[in-house]
């Protein structure tokens, strides 16, 4: 999916911090699974940070920020979510960067698929399953 230049790829920089939190391999592998997902949109990415923050009060949501540096420019993703589950947060927080991505690659792409019966000019399922004469 990603565009290949025929260089050699260069290793990425792959940083994680926790903010008021003891650092997680779980975690921390988790993040670097995500990374992963988006190499196979972008074989180009430079260099990814991502913080994870704890909440300081019980019961509010914990804080993602993705840093993305890629040729061409840099992304960036703030997420609050995953009340009681960082692993919620680290997901919704990569599945944005994943369709700012998707947009920087081809930035002419419509961000919503299209849908089974809604695609233009497709007259719903009649028109979906009609026959052409």
């Amino acid at each position: 999916m990603g565009a290949h230049t025929g260089m050699a790829a260069v290793p990425m920089q792959i940083t994680t911090t926790f903010r008021d939190m003891s650092p997680s391999a779980g975690l921390q592998a988790a993040a670097e699974r995500w990374i992963g997902r988006l190499e196979q949109i972008h074989d180009r990415i430079v260099s990814c940070h991502v913080t994870i923050e704890r909440p300081q009060r019980q019961g509010s949501a914990f804080r993602i920020h993705i840093a993305i540096s890629v040729a061409g420019g840099d992304l960036e993703v703030s997420h609050q979510g995953g009340k009681d589950d960082a692993y919620v947060a680290l997901a919704d927080a990569f599945r944005t960067a994943r369709r700012q991505l998707l947009e920087h690659v081809d930035p002419h792409r419509d961000p919503q698929p299209a849908r089974l019966g809604k695609r233009p000019g497709s007259g719903g399922f009649a028109g979906f399953f009609a026959r052409k004469a």
